[in-house]
């Protein structure tokens, strides 16, 4: 596969990722149908086991998501900049405590984005709590689902 391929795919997943935190984009599925292309354009075996393990990750973060409450997040006050801080947060968490760290990054991302928003500690530790609960964690299933794929197919890519 060449160079413009891997970089039309990773810049799909990208998107996939992006399409995680607006409501009624489909992003994981968007990630997965990359991910379905990258291995049939270059089936071999580690392409198809990265395949199989995007879609059990999926197949899992959407069985988690139905646990989940669901996503409420504009009756709670969440605002499109709050999502695009979360997702901030997770990507770079992502990358400086690689794959757990999404986890605390998007956390972080909608506490800064509250806390920028609103002025105090304590009015945007009650709107993050706020926020995940609302579905925040539902959002952060899906995301970190998504980022566990791009990351198997970024090694992939670069140690494969």
């Amino acid at each position: 596969m060449g160079v413009w391929e891997l970089l039309v795919t990773g810049v799909v997943m990208l998107l996939g990722l992006c399409g995680v935190l607006v409501p009624g984009v489909p992003g994981s599925w968007l990630v997965w149908a990359a991910v379905l292309v990258w291995s049939l354009q270059d089936p071999n075996g580690l392409a198809w086991g990265v395949l199989v393990g995007a879609t059990a990750v999926l197949l899992a973060s959407q069985v988690l998501r139905l646990q989940l409450p669901p996503r409420r997040l504009r009756e709670s006050g969440a605002t499109r900049r709050t999502a695009i801080w979360a997702g901030a947060g997770a990507l770079v968490g992502f990358c400086v405590i690689p794959v757990i760290g999404s986890i605390p990054g998007f956390v972080v991302g909608i506490y800064l984005c509250e806390r920028l928003r609103l002025g105090g500690h304590g009015d945007a530790v009650a709107s993050t709590r706020t926020a995940m609960r609302a579905g925040g964690s539902s959002v952060l299933a899906e995301l970190f689902a998504c980022l566990l794929i791009f990351g198997a197919w970024l090694g992939a890519v670069i140690w494969g």
